[in-house]
């Protein structure tokens, strides 16, 4: 008789312990759902005196603008859960701050480039660099968004 308590309880035990485990499986899956879907959109703007260049990726497109013409494209969703990884990784309020290693776009002789997030409903926008010459801070993402 005591065997078949051990039994139960061992057994009832397991059972409510994978309840839990998925439980919680469940809520991280929410809380990175949320993530992706806190991050509304971010744009790449490069323009210099002859060249006007806008790409604003968001969850399910791609709008990509160069004088005067739009594209607009399907994004994937490893594309979108790259650059939502690569977002959260930044400190949004400190973007602005992030200084430019080179000065190209002060003299025309590189585009001038912005980076804008829009999350939570909050637009966040870096300072100007020169095209292919980020900040240090902001290169991996800049580099995702260039491919």
């Amino acid at each position: 008789m005591k065997n078949i308590i051990i039994l139960l309880l061992s057994i009832t035990t397991t059972i409510i312990g994978s309840c839990h485990s998925q439980k919680s499986t469940e809520n991280k899956h929410v809380i990175k759902n949320n993530q992706k879907n806190d991050l509304e959109k971010i744009e790449l703007t490069e323009q210099t005196r002859g060249t006007d260049r806008k790409i604003t990726f968001t969850s399910d497109s791609i709008v990509t603008y160069l004088n005067g013409e739009s594209k607009i494209t399907k994004s994937n969703d490893t594309q979108w859960t790259s650059i939502v990884k690569q977002t959260s990784s930044l400190n949004l309020d400190k973007l602005p701050s992030y200084t430019a290693p080179t000065t190209g776009r002060f003299s025309d002789s590189a585009l001038s480039s912005v980076i804008i997030v829009t999350y939570k409903g909050k637009i966040y926008q870096s300072s100007g660099f020169d095209a292919g010459a980020p900040p240090k801070e902001l290169e991996a993402l800049y580099l995702l968004l260039k491919k």
